[in-house]
């Protein structure tokens, strides 16, 4: 139960329950990580955040706008000072904006991808260059970058026009910072999870109704998965037993992308 001892991480958009965050965070956390979660539900995260203390864990709530550079530089401000160090960062903050694309608005299409993919870029840039600093050995400390993707960002589905756009885009963009930062230890892969029962889920079933039980027909083990599920494949990026993994695609989702 030591995976992650000695690291510390950084987990957005960490207040929903049931959510990837919040699963994500209590994981690492049971395997010995000092984990800093954040997320705009300030309260929400400092909930998770008192589960995991009172479980004998390590963690911090911050409140965190992720579309907000000065947010981030806030919040790795704070954890470099109280740290000296950030070891890894699960870019996992987002939002879902469905429906056909006549329905969806050009205000609509750009908050998603503010979201989902301009918080990566703001998120990624600044761990690289905090993981990229000397440790005791002087080389680069190195680090993992985890973004959470989707199946959304592998496949067409109907409905998710936006969100696809924006989790393709991590997809991409993931690749990039593991070419980027490979030389020095940094380590970025992209989760993909498929239909997955969290909060956001819920409202995703709400939005694209029509769609939902053709979406549900294509996952062979019929059913969805929990967030335990990503945390664990999280938790497996986050330590060294991936250590020569990046630039990689992990898909969990059930076998809905095996078709």
């Amino acid at each position: 139960m030591a995976r992650l001892a000695g690291k510390v991480a950084l987990v957005t958009g960490g207040a929903s329950v049931p959510g990837l965050g919040s699963a994500t965070a209590i994981r690492f956390a049971q395997e010995g990580a000092t984990v800093y979660l954040t997320d705009r539900d300030l309260a929400g995260a400092q909930a998770v955040a008192a589960q995991i203390t009172a479980a004998g864990g390590r963690a911090t709530a911050l409140e965190h706008d992720v579309t907000s550079e000065a947010d981030w530089d806030r919040v790795l401000a704070a954890i470099d000072a109280a740290e000296g160090r950030l070891d890894i960062l699960v870019n996992n903050a987002g939002i879902a904006v469905l429906g056909p694309l006549e329905d969806v608005t050009a205000a609509d299409f750009l908050r998603q991808n503010d979201v989902n993919l301009n918080s990566v870029f703001h998120g990624s840039k600044r761990a690289l260059v905090m993981m990229r600093r000397p440790g005791d050995g002087g080389t680069a400390r190195g680090g993992s970058i985890i973004n959470i993707s989707s199946v959304a960002g592998l496949i067409g589905v109907p409905g998710c026009g936006s969100y696809a756009a924006s989790k393709g885009g991590v997809r991409l963009f993931s690749k990039v910072v593991a070419l980027e930062g490979a030389a020095d230890g940094v380590r970025c892969n992209s989760v993909h999870p498929g239909m997955i029962a969290t909060n956001i889920q819920g409202v995703a079933l709400e939005d694209n109704a029509a769609n939902f039980d053709a979406v549900m027909a294509l996952i062979p083990m019929v059913r969805m998965g929990e967030p335990e599920d990503i945390a664990n494949m999280n938790l497996f990026l986050a330590s060294d037993e991936s250590r020569y993994i990046t630039g990689a695609e992990f898909v969990v989702d059930g076998g809905m992308t095996a078709r």
